[in-house]
């Protein structure tokens, strides 16, 4: 039988950055990826660098509240 709440989780990690620096028109739109997390491993919100191809270097994504 299913448990009513899974292990895994797809989260929707945001660019800080560009969450922060939203009034900059410099940089259109917010970076988001989609990846999975394990509750069991992880149980606090992720963060990670990722690269940003519009700024040409590497930011911190963390998740977003749904």
């Amino acid at each position: 039988m299913a448990k009513s709440r899974d292990v895994s989780v797809t989260i929707a990690p945001e660019c800080t950055r560009c969450a922060q620096n939203a009034a900059d028109r410099k940089y259109s739109g917010v970076s988001r990826y989609t990846t999975r997390k394990n509750r069991r491993n992880t149980p606090t919100r992720m963060e990670s660098k990722k690269f940003r191809t519009h700024r040409h270097q590497h930011t911190t994504h963390g998740e977003v509240r749904k």
